[in-house]
């Protein structure tokens, strides 16, 4: 199924596709949803469709691919600012939940295994870590929080500071468009934000030897602080990938990390 809304418009930056086993489960699996990243300024739910294919048959589970609105890549077109981009995953998740469907059936909407990769890590991270201080509108309902029982993130940004510190050439490309001018964006680091209360979630953090455009210290610093908070729930995987950013989709190792990982879930 494809092009299936979330919203109550009809703007295709905010419909999903929905990919299906051939052979549904006897009973009800959970969904899987990959959210795509794109330095919150590009890449559609089309681009996966080959990945979600490859999850789909691997695990036996439905995956699901949102859209969600991007920050321009014109300086004239209007501002389209964090954490508008998170809300709008907010809102596909909580869809989701209530969705009426016949396709619905085919998966428990209270067992979700979340994907991020690169931006929508950061965005995953906003939502179900407490980041009500900055971000108030990304606070999950109860309901939500319980329903997601794992989160894996790829190649993730988490803290901007320290992804300038590196690559100084991003302020301009990609996060002050996104963000909105400012001398630091420690605000939106997700490694201040504490766990949301009664949060459950088990996180994998997934990062390529090989990523020459978000370096590992993203990732490390995360796995650090992800420890400090509930070290039981948290697993990384930062040895058996060794190609790009967006080349770890188009191996096969990608898919059997994750496969491995949530097992446990299904």
């Amino acid at each position: 199924m494809a092009d299936i809304p979330y919203a109550s418009d009809a703007d295709p930056f905010r419909q999903f596709d929905l990919y299906e086993p051939e052979q549904p489960s006897e009973n009800l699996s959970p969904l899987i949803c990959f959210i795509h990243g794109g330095a919150w300024r590009a890449e559609d739910k089309r681009d996966h469709g080959k990945l979600a294919r490859s999850l789909v048959i691997a695990t036996g589970c439905p995956v699901a691919v949102p859209n969600y609105r991007l920050t321009p890549t014109t300086s004239t077109a209007p501002a389209f600012h964090h954490p508008q981009h998170a809300q709008d995953i907010l809102l596909f998740l909580n869809f989701i939940l209530a969705w009426d469907h016949p396709a619905a059936r085919a998966f428990d909407p209270h067992k979700l295994i979340l994907i991020g990769h690169s931006c929508s890590a950061h965005m995953l991270a906003s939502i179900f870590l407490d980041s009500a201080d900055v971000s108030p509108t990304l606070a999950p309902s109860q309901e939500l929080l319980r329903s997601v029982k794992a989160i894996v993130m790829s190649e993730g940004i988490y803290d901007l500071d320290l992804l300038m510190a590196r690559f100084p050439d991003y302020r301009d490309w990609f996060i002050q468009p996104a963000f909105g001018p400012s001398p630091s964006y420690a605000e939106f680091s997700v490694l201040n934000y504490p766990l949301r209360a009664e949060s459950e979630i088990t996180w994998l953090l997934i990062h390529s030897k090989g990523d020459t455009l978000v370096d590992l210290a993203q990732s490390d610093a995360m796995y650090k602080h992800l420890s400090a908070l509930d070290p039981q729930r948290v697993v990384r995987n930062v040895d058996q990938l060794e190609v790009d950013h967006d080349d770890i989709f188009s191996e096969g190792r990608y898919v059997e990390i994750f496969k491995e990982f949530t097992s446990q879930f299904m």
